[in-house]
């Protein structure tokens, strides 16, 4: 038994998990398929929340790979794409999601000092954090072999695609409905006074 890498698998499947439980939380929020407003304080918090766990696990993930003595990852490995010779290109996208994760998360504290223009977009990063550290959880972990992981990674993703999908028809029906104004033509008569 090999207690960092037990760790280090741990942590990253509970990185996932609660990434993965943010996004979809926050899909709820932004959907505003709870129309109750305004929405309970603990609403904001629990996505909040599930954020900074989210960052908290990831770093136990990338201690404990630093640690373990089986893949010997160096500083470089855990924190430069493609700087290991262990799954380079699964480990690249682990590594570009943790970089989406801290980004969405450090912003979010500072968000009243961005703008609330500037945290949206980065914000929308969240969606590729969670595509990237799925293909890492999926390419990189050891555990796809398990029918009951591979199986949890496949549920959760559906709520992830179903309330984007919402979110994205939303959206379109809200620009479609926006009432575009008339263009000047330049032909247009000008009535003539009658004396």
């Amino acid at each position: 038994m090999n207690l960092t890498w037990d760790v280090a698998r741990a942590g990253g499947l509970v990185a996932w998990g609660l990434a993965t439980a943010s996004v979809v939380w926050g899909l709820v929020l932004s959907t505003r398929l709870m129309r109750k407003r305004p929405w309970p304080a603990w609403f904001l918090d629990l996505h909040r929340l599930l954020g900074g766990l989210a960052v908290i696990f990831t770093v136990i993930h990338v201690a404990a790979i630093y640690l373990d003595t089986y893949t010997h990852f160096g500083l470089t490995g855990v924190f430069i794409p493609f700087a290991t010779t262990w799954h380079p290109a699964a480990v690249a996208w682990g590594i570009v999601a943790f970089y989406l994760l801290l980004a969405v998360e450090l912003t979010s504290l500072v968000r009243n000092r961005i703008g609330r223009k500037w945290w949206r977009r980065i914000h929308l990063g969240s969606f590729g954090l969670f595509a990237f550290a799925t293909i890492h959880a999926v390419s990189a972990g050891t555990d796809m072999a398990s029918t009951l992981i591979l199986g949890a990674i496949v549920l959760a993703t559906l709520p992830v695609a179903a309330l984007t999908a919402v979110r994205l028809g939303a959206r379109s029906s809200t620009v479609a409905a926006k009432p575009r104004p008339m263009p000047a033509r330049s032909d247009a008569r000008v009535p003539s006074s009658v004396g």
